[in-house]
Formats: structure tokens, sequence, C-alpha cells
């Protein structure tokens, strides 16, 4: 089966062009090394993936047909103790961050509507 196909189907990706543009970005490493989407996978491959801060080191278990509920993929795979610990961390800090800013937009998301008119507020000038 070819990469590409196997990260869409176990759901890493939300479409099979974004799994080639993550391959031949880097994000993904088979068996320790950079590949192509097009290379053919088999069980008990090594697989290292990048997504955003989030970063999996899993090993390939099935060769699925077809695309399958998520409850289903996550059986496509087994990841390592150290690489679920580190995600974890990794999402707890962000949440952390999160809180500590009080939930307020980062420079990313737009302001709330409520928001806005606080912004507007604190903008113009009194008449």
């Amino acid at each position: 089966m070819r990469l590409d196909k196997w990260l869409w189907a176990a759901r890493f990706f939300k479409t099979r062009k974004l799994a080639v543009e993550a391959i031949n970005g880097g994000k993904v490493h088979l068996n320790a090394q950079r590949t192509k989407p097009g290379k053919e996978i088999s069980q008990g491959a090594q697989l290292r993936i990048h997504k955003g801060s989030l970063e999996w080191s899993i090993e390939v278990k099935v060769l699925p047909k077809q695309r399958r509920p998520a409850s289903e993929a996550v059986l496509f795979y087994t990841e390592s103790e150290e690489s679920v610990n580190k995600r974890q961390h990794i999402a707890s800090e962000l949440r952390d961050q999160r809180i500590a800013t009080g939930g307020q937009p980062t420079e990313t998301e737009k302001p709330s509507k409520r928001n806005r008119r606080m912004i507007h507020r604190f903008t113009r000038k009194p008449e």
C-alpha cells in the first residue's frame, strides 16, 4: 500500500493531498528516512509523523483495503509509550497556555464580537 494512502486511511490527514504535502515537506519519515508519497509500506514499518507541534512514533500493524471510521483506524498502528507521553505533555502545556491568557484569541484568531466591541471602545476617542 502507498504511504500517502495509508496515512489518509489511518486518519492522520483529512485528505490524501494533505498527506502528500506532509510527506514531500519532510514531515513524515519511514524507517528513519525521508520518503516519497508513492513508497510502498508493509506491516512492521516504523513511521515518524510531525503535525504542527505534535509528533507520533508508530509501527504499522494493518494495511487496510479502504478508509475506516476513526474508532477502527487506531487499530491500524501501535504508538510507542514515549510518543504518547510526549504528545500528552505538549497538549497539556498548550492547554495551560490557553488558560493563562484567559482564553483571549491568539494572533491567528479573529476577535469575537464581544472582544471587537471592547477594542472599539478602547481605541475610539471620546467626543
